[in-house]
């Protein structure tokens, strides 16, 4: 059956395959974005197109309680807002989406990533689609929700979602409930079974125990919930310590064999970065640390993030795109991959 669908499939991207080969699964990191400004509905257009097997919404909320789909907690590194509200700007000199309603929002145009060098606004990624170019918007949870359903009704496939509660720590200093908002509204548009085609997924462990024991339930729904992984350094997380005082969340604990097993208590998947997965790096392929097993042996499934084919962006003993997915994949034995280049994972796949 398999070979008779690669060979309808050699002149276009067949997506019905992508799950197939051996069940992996290829999830379009922010939408296709490696072609198109990440979190836009035309990202996610293309990655459904492309085969992808789940599209991932970054979800953040508005000074007026509305759900947005955007990675960071501030705008400036995706859009204009520093020159159409200038004075918007926190101490920090960043301007928070939290600060601002979803009609200011959608007055924004939505550029592909940068950064500022030398005083100069530079691409993230050369190579990409041009910086301050083109017309992309920000959109709603229920918009993007509702491209998902729509492109499924019109093409007859299916593709899942893999929405991630933003900083919940932080929502929770400005007294909004993001993980309630998000998972009313995925109940709503019909995300309500563990059999359903979501992931839920945080960084925040304490938020995840409270939706899997109190959120949830209260709602009456029971969704696979993923636990992202961090390295400390990064300050991905804070948590209150005994005094009330906000510190940073250490992820040591889950690197664990006891660790994952409590992780398994309320997670169905883990989300580590790939280079957590290997003990070593040198000339040649590095050793594979004993995480993928554990994690396995109690169940979790293994989404790593996240594989890129830019230039520079791979491993030093990586000759090539499809060795690093050959590698995590098959070698290391993950269950699947988030990636900017979802039509190259989906490719990959196929011909194994």
């Amino acid at each position: 059956m398999r070979c008779a669908a690669v060979l309808l499939c050699l002149s276009i991207t067949c997506p019905l395959l992508a799950a197939d080969a051996d069940h992996k699964v290829v999830v379009a990191h922010r939408g296709a974005s490696g072609y198109l400004p990440e979190h836009t509905l035309e990202a996610k257009a293309l990655a459904f197109a492309q085969g992808a097997d789940y599209l991932e919404q970054d979800v953040v909320m508005t000074s007026d309680d509305q759900l947005v789909v955007l990675h960071d907690l501030t705008l400036e590194r995706m859009t204009d807002v520093a020159t159409l509200y200038p004075g918007r700007a926190r101490a920090d000199g960043s301007f928070y989406v939290i600060d601002f309603t979803l009609a200011e929002l959608r007055t924004l145009h939505v550029s592909e990533g940068k950064r500022m060098q030398d005083g100069k606004e530079v691409p993230a990624f050369p190579g990409r689609f041009p910086i301050n170019s083109g017309n992309f918007s920000i959109h709603t949870l229920q918009e993007e929700l509702q491209l998902v359903a729509g492109l499924s009704q019109s093409t007859g496939r299916m593709a899942g979602i893999y929405p991630e509660l933003k900083s919940p720590w932080f929502h929770h200093q400005h007294n909004k409930d993001i993980a309630t908002a998000v998972l009313t509204v995925l109940r709503e548009y019909g995300y309500d079974s563990e059999d359903d085609a979501v992931y839920v997924q945080s960084f925040d462990y304490n938020e995840l125990q409270r939706v899997h024991d109190e959120v949830m339930p209260a709602l009456g729904i029971k969704l696979k919930l993923v636990q992202l992984i961090a390295e400390n350094e990064w300050q991905e997380t804070f948590e209150q310590d005994a005094q009330g005082q906000w510190v940073n969340y250490r992820y040591d604990w889950m690197h664990t064999e006891a660790g994952l097993q409590k992780l398994a208590t309320i997670a169905a998947g883990v989300g580590p970065s790939y280079t957590m997965l290997v003990s070593a790096e040198g000339s040649g392929k590095p050793s594979i640390a004993p995480f993928t097993g554990w994690a396995h042996a109690v169940g979790l499934q293994i989404h790593p993030y996240t594989f890129r084919s830019d230039a520079g962006q791979l491993p030093a003993w990586a000759t090539s795109f499809d060795e690093l997915l050959q590698f995590f994949l098959f070698d290391v034995g993950v269950d699947g991959v988030f990636t900017d280049f979802p039509d190259k994972a989906v490719r990959f796949l196929q011909q194994h």
